[in-house]
């Protein structure tokens, strides 16, 4: 079965870190929603006087977010329909609760829910003080406006979000990112990956 797995959380828990380590071991098409949108974002927002490395206003979230998520998803569709494993990464909040995104996914693919293992890594951290110094050192111009604005943005850092897709509770996996990403933690999600490993870490 091909893969299709969704690395989901929060801002500075390090999803993208996450995935790209087991995408040494597993190889998937890798599709961060910041990379795939990024640069259209940025000149959208400046073409309405905005800031380009804003992702958390009202304007942004009401006509470019859908864009950037919709773009992602079609990338996804043509990777799965080229017989590729695919790694989606961002918080996918709003799908993550509509049980028909997945399913209009797959479909769209040509392909049915028995030729893809469809599974979730939620990524967490134990407390915000790691997710603030995260976000500090990857020293990204767009996070400026979350550190600026800290106690308006900051946000729980063990949400889990609500899934409402038609997936075995067995395809979830709420994965700790917190201190060292060691290979012992690596090797567990793997094993999960490969549908071997279902406890949460």
């Amino acid at each position: 079965m091909q893969k299709l797995i969704f690395f989901v959380g929060v801002a500075g828990t390090g999803k993208t870190t996450v995935a790209r380590k087991l995408s040494t071991r597993i190889p998937a098409a890798f599709l961060d929603r910041d990379t795939v949108g990024g640069r259209f974002v940025e000149h959208m927002l400046i073409q309405n006087g905005l800031d380009p490395n804003d992702r958390d206003s009202d304007f942004y979230k009401k006509n470019l977010r859908d864009l950037e998520y919709d773009t992602t998803k079609d990338i996804c569709i043509e990777n799965l329909a080229a017989g590729q494993n695919v790694f989606m990464i961002s918080p996918f909040t709003a799908e993550l609760k509509n049980k028909q995104w997945i399913e209009d996914v797959i479909s769209a693919a040509g392909l049915s829910r028995s030729d893809v293992d469809v599974k979730v890594v939620v990524v967490t951290l134990s407390d915000m003080e790691t997710q603030k110094t995260r976000i500090i050192d990857r020293q990204t111009v767009r996070d400026q406006w979350k550190l600026d604005n800290w106690d308006a943005f900051a946000t729980r850092v063990q949400f889990v979000p609500e899934i409402n897709w038609d997936i075995p509770q067995s395809s979830v996996i709420v994965f700790d990112n917190s201190g060292v990403l060691t290979d012992e933690k690596m090797e567990t999600l793997f094993q999960f990956a490969e549908g071997k490993q279902t406890v949460a870490l």
